[in-house]
């Protein structure tokens, strides 16, 4: 089958007006393995639009560089603060800009669908997010800023939405979770994650 060949690049952004979260993914086949990921740290800048523009030409140097045939990024998350939701709303428009410009296909997935298509459970923390991508890619180490790995985590889902790996039934416990998807877990396995 012609799906079994498949070779492309998958860019995942977790956008942000402080920090921006970036992952890259390498699908070949059924296999897939991680290029890179880091963070744009704008903490130090001044205006928002400054960063707004800051996002737009690091996002077009992530394309430039790593060529990702797709990108998948994190849908703001709706909160009580609109003036931070409308912030969060002008960083992602800014990187769709980008991928736009380049003639990239954007995939947009809620923060939820993101946590459950990684570690099963769409309440799932930061921490627990970045634990499975460490043992799925088997990643050496965890970056300092977990906004990375949230980068990551969004071009992953995106893989796993067009491989069918993740279930879409809800499962009671990460036993059963692990049974269900058990092609997602190298190695040997434990109850534990």
């Amino acid at each position: 089958m012609a799906g079994q060949n498949k070779d492309r690049i998958i860019l995942g952004i977790d956008p942000g007006t402080n920090i921006m979260g970036y992952g890259v993914v390498h699908e070949k086949g059924k296999q897939i393995e991680c290029v890179g990921f880091g963070i744009v740290d704008m903490h130090k800048m001044d205006g928002h639009f400054n960063k707004l523009k800051h996002i737009y030409e690091r996002t077009l140097q992530l394309i430039d560089g790593f060529k990702p045939d797709e990108l998948a990024i994190e849908a703001p998350f709706q909160g009580k603060n609109v003036q931070s939701m409308l912030k969060l709303g002008r960083a992602q428009g800014a990187a769709i800009a980008a991928a736009l410009t380049r003639e990239i296909p954007i995939f947009e997935y809620a923060p939820r669908k993101i946590k459950l298509a990684i570690t099963g459970s769409g309440a799932a923390s930061k921490e627990q997010v970045a634990g499975m991508l460490q043992k799925l890619l088997k990643l050496e180490e965890l970056p300092k800023k977990l906004d990375a790995t949230d980068g990551l985590a969004a071009a992953m889902c995106h893989f796993y939405q067009r491989t069918s790996i993740v279930s879409d039934s809800k499962c009671k416990d990460w036993k059963e979770y692990i049974a269900k998807n058990n092609v997602k877990i190298p190695g040997k396995r434990s109850g534990k994650i």
